[in-house]
Formats: structure tokens, C-alpha cells, sequence
């Protein structure tokens, strides 16, 4: 890691320990404890740290938050949120409740392991609270690692963590503390695909424009979020299912949009073998789509994405402005089928060589890689 990177991650730390006002519980399974790491490291952790724990064997993690069916997901976060907050305030509240906000800040993690080359991911989040003995408000998010080695893994780990801690404690405003996730980490060593804010400190905040945020801030490629708003990670979604995908800047929907969707839905299902329930059918945009008049126009965006709402459309919005780009995304989350719907003018321009220049193998290369 860059020096002088480290030396800013542990600044940041460092100004958290000596705020007098916090204090909380850092709770971390998988990938080691390396966010609660780096402020005992940095000094002044007694002032911070109430307790850090780190439960990896499933029995004593399931004695602690009870069972669950996958341990690294968005579920088994909440679970250990909750539980390490309600502690929390049940043990300290009468001591330290008129001078301390406090905070519970956990991660469920799985790393490079040394067995098996697995997807390395995780789901980070905080509880605090702005004042003290108010009501907590929450963030989480949901990262990719893409360091290759588990040292760097962790390593990364760590530094985003104190950046969603010291984001939530001192930028209040959303889209700067989104832009501040991945400061001193080198591109490409990380990936956010989900946040959400919830709580007091954010209730005018529209989850939606924050996906947009991460991926118009570069720090992921595609986001999701389901008919009524709620921002999901992809795999939570498209675990085991079918994916049928329309893009288009839906700005209106039309009718021959909603045909020539419901028509693939027919056909799709008919030749795949795939039932309804094993189907998610997916409305694109992509950010090209959205910059069409030069910049993000933010009404507009949530004008449409309301229209496919009602609609009970899913929707995804990506930087893929190839097809092949697209179909790569997908298939890193199933090996169910996948459907492309378009008309005719896209088709056309799947077969315009222009868009695969940067390909070793051009056209044929990008053919390979979507079908």
C-alpha cells in the first residue's frame, strides 16, 4: 500500500479515537478483524472501543445471532447489527447515554480462501447515532474484492471500513460520503454495488439516487433496485434464476416496449424450460442513456425509473455500452439462461464492428463472449 495512503487512512482513524463523543462495538466475521485493526493500531483506541469480536465458527455464531441460511449476506449483517446495538445501549446507555453517541459497526466477509478460488465479497455497516440518546440511523453497503492475494484483501478491507466509519461520523452528506469509500485505495481493488441509508439522519434520502451515485462515481458498473425502490445487491436477485433484459432509455415506456418484452417473455420461457418464478425480468438503462442531455438530470432519472415501478419492473442500471459487456455481467451470477431482448436497430449495431476494436479478436470475440 501506497505510504502515503496509509498514513491518510490512519489519520482517519486516528481523528475517530480522539473524538470523545464515540464509542461502540466493532463486530467482524471473515477476512480477520481488520477494520477494528487499524484503530487499535493508530493509538487511542481505549477512548473508542468498547468491544471487538469476531465469531467465525458457525456454532458460535449462530449462538450469537442465530441461524442462517447463507452467513455472508445482507440478512446475517442486519442480525448482527441489531444484536451488537441493542447490547450496546442495554450495558453502557445508563453509564455513558448523555455524553457518548454510540455505534456498532460489523462486517460479514469472505476473503480469498487458500482452498478454493471463491467469489471474495462482503456486507459492511454502521449504526449510530448523531446525538447522543438519539435514534440510530444505518448504512450499509456491499463490496467486491479484487485484490488477488487475501493479504491485500484485508488490507483493503480495513481502509474502506474506516472510510464508511469516518464517512458516517463527519460527512453527512451522501454523495461525499460515497465519493470518500474508496479514498486511499488504488483503483481497482475494490468494488461498492450497494448502499443503503436508513434512519433519521437520512430520511430524505431517495436510495435510488445513490445507486446512481456509485455508479456514476465510478465505483461500480451496474446497480439494482426492485419495482418498489428497495436497492438490492445483484445476487441476492439472480441466485438460481433466468434473466431476461431489455434495454432502452424508456423516456416514455411504450407499448411497443411492453410487447416486444411480454412477446420475449413467451418465447424465452418456452424455449428455456425456465417457469415464471425461476424468471427475473429486467428493465436496462445505462448511464449513456441518462447523460443524453450532457449531465444526470435527477427528476428525470426518478420520473422514469417511477414509470417502470408501476409497471413492477426491475431495474438495472449500468456503464455497459456493449451487449457483451452486459451478458459478461449477468453470467457472473448465474449459469440459468439469459435473454436479450432488442429490436431490430440494436441487432444491427451487435454486428457494427466499430464497437470492438479494443478486442483482440473484434467481433468474434464479443459474439463468444455474449452467446
Amino acid at each position: 500500500m501506497d505510504p502515503e495512503m496509509e498514513i491518510a487512512t490512519d489519520e482517519k482513524a486516528l481523528r475517530i479515537n480522539l473524538d470523545p463523543a464515540k464509542y461502540g462495538t466493532f463486530a467482524e466475521i471473515g477476512a480477520g478483524q481488520e477494520v477494528a485493526r487499524r484503530f487499535f493500531r493508530v493509538g487511542g483506541g481505549a477512548g473508542t472501543i468498547a468491544k471487538t469480536m469476531s465469531a467465525y465458527d458457525m456454532t458460535f455464531s449462530d449462538a450469537i445471532y442465530g441461524r442462517a441460511n447463507r452467513y455472508v449476506s445482507r440478512v446475517r449483517l442486519q442480525k448482527m447489527l441489531d444484536h451488537e446495538y441493542d447490547l450496546l445501549i442495554e450495558r453502557l446507555d445508563r453509564k455513558f447515554g448523555n455524553e457518548k453517541t454510540f455505534f456498532v459497526f460489523a462486517d460479514t466477509v469472505a476473503a480469498r480462501s487458500f482452498k478454493e478460488r471463491n467469489e471474495s465479497h462482503g456486507w459492511l455497516g454502521v449504526r449510530f447515532q448523531s446525538q447522543p440518546r438519539a435514534q440510530p440511523s444505518q448504512i450499509i453497503i456491499h463490496v467486491r474484492l479484487l485484490d488477488e492475494g487475501n493479504v491485500e484483501q484485508q488490507e483493503a478491507l480495513g481502509v474502506i471500513g474506516v472510510n464508511l466509519l469516518h464517512g458516517a461520523f463527519y460527512d453527512r452528506q451522501p454523495e461525499k460520503l460515497i465519493s470518500s469509500l474508496q479514498e486511499n485505495l488504488a483503483p481497482g481493488r475494490i468494488e461498492v454495488d450497494m448502499i443503503k441509508f436508513s434512519g433519521p439522519l437520512f430520511q430524505n434520502v431517495d436510495n435510488r439516487l445513490m445507486s446512481l451515485q456509485l455508479v456514476s462515481q465510478g465505483l461500480t458498473n451496474a446497480v439494482m433496485f426492485k419495482a418498489d425502490g428497495e436497492t438490492v445487491q445483484p445476487a441476492e436477485v439472480f441466485y438460481k434464476k433466468a434473466i431476461l433484459v431489455e434495454r432502452g432509455s424508456f423516456r416514455p415506456v411504450t407499448y411497443a416496449t411492453n410487447d416486444m418484452l411480454d412477446g420475449a417473455r413467451r418465447v424465452f420461457l418456452a424455449q428455456s424450460g425456465c417457469s415464471e418464478d425461476d424468471l427475473i425480468v429486467l428493465m436496462e438503462m445505462t448511464l449513456e442513456h441518462l447523460l443524453a442531455g450532457g449531465q444526470l438530470d435527477h427528476p428525470d432519472f426518478l420520473a422514469r425509473v417511477d414509470v417502470l415501478g408501476a409497471l413492477g419492473r426491475t431495474v438495472l442500471i449500468s456503464r455497459f455500452g456493449e451487449y457483451y459487456r452486459l451478458a459478461g455481467y449477468l453470467f457472473r451470477y448465474t449459469n440459468k439462461p439469459i435473454g436479450l431482448v432488442m429490436g431490430v436497430p440494436s441487432l444491427i449495431q451487435i454486428f457494427n464492428e466499430k464497437y470492438y476494436t479494443k478486442l483482440e479478436g473484434g467481433i468474434l470475440e464479443a459474439l463468444g463472449r455474449m452467446f
